[in-house]
């Protein structure tokens, strides 16, 4: 029988999609609140990759990707993508988002993406809260699975990625 050990903490990514620059400032600000101090923050790329916002969100969507300095626990992913369903929900205009927050956490091995979308390679978590791997690390690199969304898949997303997970590693290591 294994031991049950605790679980290294996590770092927390919120990538976010955004039409609006107000919004996504009020979003930054509203996260920056909740889970403290960003410590890397992306330039801004146009999202290309399908179309599936534009009827929402209009036809220039751009991504950023934020990282949290504090370390949270894996399991704080449920309610951390509650209270960005939340802030999305504020930040809507006549009932469409402008900006949409996709939180997940980062640790060494891989890259995990909280959703409310129930799929067969998706876990439930909790209140309506579905979780699955959609990056994992091997050979010095970020690498994508089947059903990974293709943004995630592009090599721009991954070296982001990739440079998050140094900033972590820094930490994990400074902790030890």
């Amino acid at each position: 029988m294994g031991a049950e050990l605790p679980h290294k903490k996590v770092k927390l990514v919120i990538p976010a999609l955004y039409s609006n620059m107000i919004m996504l400032s009020k979003a930054e600000a509203r996260l920056v609140k909740l889970f403290g101090n960003i410590d890397y923050k992306s330039s801004s790329y146009p999202f290309n990759y399908t179309d599936y916002y534009t009827r929402e969100m209009g036809s220039s969507i751009n991504r950023i990707f934020f990282a949290f300095k504090r370390l949270i626990e894996a399991e704080d992913l449920v309610q951390i993508k509650k209270d960005t369903n939340l802030i999305e929900l504020k930040l809507s205009i006549n009932g469409s988002r402008t900006v949409n927050l996709d939180p997940g956490y980062l640790e060494l091995g891989k890259f995990v993406l909280a959703t409310t979308k129930d799929q067969q390679h998706r876990l439930y978590m909790g209140d309506g809260i579905y979780e699955e791997i959609t990056l994992y690390f091997k050979n010095r690199e970020w690498r994508h699975w089947d059903w990974t969304y293709p943004d995630y898949r592009s090599l721009l997303y991954r070296e982001i990625l990739l440079k998050i997970r140094e900033l972590y590693k820094k930490q994990i290591k400074e902790l030890s």
